[in-house]
């Protein structure tokens, strides 16, 4: 079984919700994203999204730009971060790994060989963000194949009718963006969340993971109650910006990251 749909498995089977850790693979570097991934597990984390730096992240914020932009000076590739999840398949990292990438890094891999060398290390899923469903014939193909996931984003924009079509193609779980525009934190939810997602479910079986702008414990907490996960990217990599040249760094932003991951398990 996919360990996507193993770790919603047991979330359902106790009435918790999971939470979501997105980071960019290579901030600072890519032995701080390993000492990230192993300290995340610890702290309770359900899925962690590593996100592939990219020259031109148009769906992100000035946060997760950033951090792409330190990662690449870092000398982060895509054949370093699949490398990087094997070697901790290889120590016993058993966390669920779906990467957050841009297709255009997909298309210049080979997406044959991406999907292969993705399977072998031990990643369990793909959102490939600029790659609409009507284009993902190919892509779907080599990732059920592989018994890997794509996942897909539904916006609040996105009509009833796209919405199911979308369901049609997702699998692992879907993934809700709880605003409009580009990645980053902000002060509160909207308040039509409750009933987006409830759309959602009307057209999918699948888990569903709220994310964008969620960034403390009580913003989790209420995502939580509307959804099955929490998606918290930009507070994280904040965090990373803020303590990546201590020592400490891993064990500072996983206290950070237990405390959001608290939040949103609290819901109920």
């Amino acid at each position: 079984m996919n360990r996507i749909d193993a770790r919603f498995q047991a979330l359902r089977a106790t009435g918790q919700k999971g939470f979501v850790a997105y980071i960019c693979a290579g901030d600072p570097n890519l032995h701080a994203t390993a000492q990230l991934a192993c300290a995340f597990e610890r702290v309770g984390v359900d899925v962690l999204e590593l996100g592939v730096p990219f020259s031109d992240p148009l769906a992100d914020g000035v946060v997760n730009q950033l951090a792409s932009e330190r990662a690449l000076r870092a000398g982060t590739t895509l054949r370093g971060v699949l490398k990087t999840v094997a070697s901790l398949r290889r120590g016993g990292l058993q966390i669920p790994i779906v990467f957050y990438v841009y297709y255009n890094v997909l298309h210049h891999y080979g997406l044959k060989k991406f999907v292969s060398d993705a399977a072998a290390a031990g990643v369990d899923g793909v959102l490939a963000l600029d790659l609409p469903p009507e284009e993902a014939d190919v892509f779907e193909t080599f990732m059920k194949r592989a018994g890997l996931h794509p996942i897909y984003l539904v916006a609040p924009t996105t009509p009833a009718e796209r919405i199911h079509k979308i369901a049609r193609h997702a699998s692992g779980f879907i993934y809700y963006v709880s605003r409009e525009g580009v990645t980053g934190m902000q002060k509160s939810m909207a308040p039509a969340v409750t009933g987006h997602v409830a759309t959602i479910r009307r057209h999918s079986k699948l888990p569903i993971a709220i994310g964008f702008g969620i960034s403390n414990p009580s913003q989790a907490r209420t995502a939580g109650r509307a959804a099955d996960a929490v998606v918290v990217g930009s507070a994280i990599v904040n965090q990373i910006a803020k303590h990546g040249k201590n020592r400490q760094m891993a064990s500072k932003v996983a206290r950070f990251v237990g405390a959001m991951v608290r939040g949103a398990k609290g819901a109920r």
